[in-house]
């Protein structure tokens, strides 16, 4: 069985590949019972190991390891908290996402594959200083029961049941504010109603993919 630290690992080398960071800005942890892996404050991805994550416990907030904990792990322990079915968390710095924060604008559902993974927009939660209670609660109160929210003017924090899903909803919220900047260069950009949103939402929930069977659940 994969050492969950080592998948962590893996997510953080993945956001350098991806381009969806600079430096060491960004952070990503994982979920084990009652407490989380998260990446150390301030150290290159690439030069990483296992030895260098550091363990939270959830109730108590306190940290074992070497190194300090991310500044945004009290962001990282309010999702947890807040939100039992998340396993993992993936914030970036992507440039259109933070294009989006930046602006304080919600990326809109209008792409059929980040309706279905982030089940609707992604919002932005209110502006509060990085690394502080406020930003961890403005974010959970933004994010709701989706997967994905923006911080305005900082970037954008994807959560899933696993690590490869929450690194494939940063990719699709990328992607999707890269298509929408675009589509409102040609016009405008025509929404996806949330009737729409919530019947894909559940088929990717509960048909998508060769494990679902491929029969809806009631």
């Amino acid at each position: 069985m994969t050492d969950l630290r080592e998948t962590v690992l893996w997510a953080a080398n993945r956001l350098c590949q991806d381009r969806l960071v600079v430096g060491t800005w960004g952070n990503v942890s994982a979920r084990e019972e009652n407490c989380f892996w998260i990446t150390p404050s301030g150290m290159p991805y690439e030069s990483l190991t296992v030895s260098d994550l550091v363990c939270l416990d959830l109730e108590s907030g306190e940290s074992r390891g070497r190194w300090k904990p991310s500044s945004e792990w009290r962001l990282h322990a309010a999702f947890y908290r807040h939100r039992p079915d998340i396993m993992a968390i993936v914030h970036t710095h992507s440039i259109f996402a933070t294009a989006f924060a930046v602006a304080r604008k919600t990326i809109p559902a209008a792409v059929e594959d980040l309706a279905q993974a982030v089940g609707g927009s992604v919002e932005v939660a209110p502006y509060a200083l990085p690394g502080t209670e406020e930003l961890a609660k403005n974010a959970v109160q933004a994010l709701g029961k989706k997967n994905a929210v923006l911080l305005a003017n900082h970037g954008l924090v994807a959560v899933a049941g696993a690590m490869e899903e929450a690194l494939k909803i940063c990719l699709l919220v990328e992607k999707t504010a890269k298509i929408v900047l675009l589509a409102n260069s040609l016009g405008s950009v025509s929404l996806l109603s949330q009737e729409d949103i919530d019947k894909m939402r559940h088929f990717y929930l509960w048909s998508y993919g060769p494990e679902k069977g491929g029969e809806e659940e009631a």
